[in-house]
């Protein structure tokens, strides 16, 4: 099996992972340094590689998209060690990786809405779908809090990854409108994006369980 046939069989499997080890690497990770200069080098190129299966079957153009998104997103941590976690590095990361997720998300959903059947691709997809929702959600957040940093209250900041693990954690209970309330928006732009991130993430859910119990009907009729 060649790579592109590997890349368009397991590209759900492959996606969910890569999207998985992104979110929770640091669960794995005791030091937060060793993340930033081996693990984080490391899941970015993972991810990139592990996205290209969703948009093998589309014309150039859209993968030319994807190329230029996946290596602005991987040159971040080159750029970090050359200047350092500045504010307007950190803005810029998060912006690149909204915009990576975003498009991937986009092409994950149009694959969701396409088929009328139900089967294994789709069933991952939609988790695909529910942890991009988490990686935008987050990269939205940390782009507003690096603009200022009052925005947020209860967040670790004593080193940039500490801030990234907490609004991963706090994008994932948002959507799933669990709240535990350690961590408050604290302006109103802020308090109105995690209001909005919530909303998203209930219709999305919503959404989606009509999806698959409409796919399913479909397949027993």
């Amino acid at each position: 099996m060649t790579p592109h046939q590997f890349l368009k069989k397991y590209k759900y499997e492959l996606l969910l992972f890569g999207l998985f080890q992104h979110l929770f690497m640091a669960l794995f990770v005791g030091n937060l340094d060793t993340y930033r200069y081996y693990f984080w080098p490391a899941n970015m190129i993972l991810l990139g590689f592990t996205s290209f299966g969703v948009y093998l079957e589309h014309n150039k153009k859209r993968l030319l998209i994807l190329r230029i998104l996946i290596i602005t997103m991987c040159s971040t941590p080159v750029l970090s060690y050359f200047v350092g976690f500045s504010s307007n590095v950190l803005i810029f990361l998060s912006f690149s990786y909204v915009a990576f997720f975003a498009y991937v998300f986009y092409e994950v959903l149009r694959f969701l809405f396409k088929p009328s059947y139900i089967n294994q691709d789709i069933i991952l997809a939609s988790g695909c779908g529910y942890l991009l929702l988490i990686e935008i959600a987050t990269f939205t957040q940390q782009a507003i809090f690096y603009f200022g940093s009052a925005a947020y209250k209860g967040l670790d900041i004593s080193h940039p990854t500490a801030t990234f693990v907490d609004f991963v954690y706090f994008s994932t209970i948002t959507i799933t409108s669990i709240g535990f309330g350690d961590i408050l928006p604290n302006t109103h732009y802020a308090k109105l994006l995690t209001a909005l991130i919530g909303i998203v993430g209930q219709f999305y859910t919503v959404v989606l369980v009509g999806i698959l119990i409409s796919k399913f009907t479909s397949r027993k009729e």
